[in-house]
This record gives structure tokens, sequence and C-alpha cells, in this order.
């Protein structure tokens, strides 16, 4: 035991100072890849719904040779376009990334809320190859529209197909709205200047 200078026992001297904890550093990535995973988000919310409220809609007053022919076009230009491409697979891509940097970063809030945004739009991705795009590939083997008989398969795109549009909206409006939390929550943090404690999440 030692002693102050007055003389008194000091009785914690004999405890050495407790280890301090190295602060986990922080990826500047984190922000740029929750942006464009919202803003990728939103474009495919967007788009859906452009098709629920108007495109599809519109179609339904024209007759099943001009509406097979139109959808045609439509997926002919969407498949070859590298832009959609890029927000179709980016959007998912981006919020799995940026997920797994603040989970990492110890901001478990954060990344729960961006991790729930990817498994939704994960969904709107599986509806889409199993549903969505099987109906494409079916209307694009019937030929050309001047030349087809039989229009059963525009009867699915009335029923399946925009069905499947509604919730892949549904789906993709929610994973925006789970990604404009997280933005809330990153700014927070972000904006304190606090260094991030591992066994202290923040943003919870």
């Amino acid at each position: 035991m030692s002693f102050n200078p007055t003389g008194t026992p000091n009785p914690y001297a004999a405890y050495p100072p407790a280890p301090a904890v190295a602060p986990v550093r922080r990826s500047k990535a984190v922000g740029p890849l929750l942006m464009i995973a919202t803003i990728t988000m939103g474009l495919m919310a967007g788009l859906f719904f452009a098709y629920d409220i108007s495109v599809m809609p519109g179609l339904a007053r024209t007759d099943d040779r001009t509406y097979a022919d139109a959808m045609q076009n439509f997926n002919a230009l969407i498949d070859g376009n590298g832009l959609f491409g890029m927000v179709f697979i980016g959007a998912l891509l981006a919020a799995a990334v940026a997920a797994f940097l603040e989970h990492r970063q110890g901001r478990r809030g954060a990344a729960l809320w961006i991790g729930a945004a990817a498994v939704l739009y994960l969904v709107a991705l599986m509806i889409t190859f199993s549903v969505n795009i099987p109906l494409n590939n079916e209307l694009a083997a019937a030929g050309d529209p001047a030349k087809i008989t039989d229009f059963s398969i525009v009867e699915k795109f009335k029923g399946t197909w925009e069905t499947s549009n509604i919730v892949r909206t549904l789906v993709c409006t929610a994973a925006l709205g789970f990604l404009a939390r997280a933005l809330v929550l990153h700014g927070r943090g972000a904006g304190t200047g606090a260094t991030t404690h591992p066994m202290r999440p923040h943003g919870v």
C-alpha cells in the first residue's frame, strides 16, 4: 500500500489502471455505400410503382396483341440496358456491404436496418427470377405478336405478373424506408464525432 502526499493511505494504488481499449476505426466507405443503396433502392421501387399505376393499367385498356407487343418491347429494352443492370444488382450489393461494415464497426443498430433492407430486396429479386422473368421469357418465345393466335400468356401477365409486381413494389418500398432509417442513425453517429467503442454499439 502506498501513501498520498498528505500521508494518508491510498488503497487504490496497488491496482494497475485498466488497459485502454483501442477504438474501432471507421470506414469512410459506409456513408457513400449507404447513399448508393438508398438511391438505387428508390429507383427500383419507383420503377415497379410506375408499372403498377400507369404502365400495366394503360396496357389493360388495349387489345391483347398490342399488350403483347408493348411488353415484349419493354422487356427487350430493360434486358439490354447496362445502367438498369447496375441499379438492379447494385442496390443489393451496396446494402449488403454497408451492413457488414456498420456491424464490424460496432454500429449494430444501423447495421440491422440495412441488413433488413437487403433481405427485403433479396425477396424482390427472388420474385423477379422465379415469376416475372419466366413469364417475360414465355412471352418472348411466343414470337411476333402479329402472328400469335393464342394470347393466354397475356392473361398470365394481367394476373400473375401484375400481382407479383405489386408485391415487389411493397417490398422495395419497405426496404427503402429501412435504409432511410439507417441513414438517420448513421448521420447521428457521424455527427457526434465520438469514437465507436467495440462493446458499446451506437444507433440502437
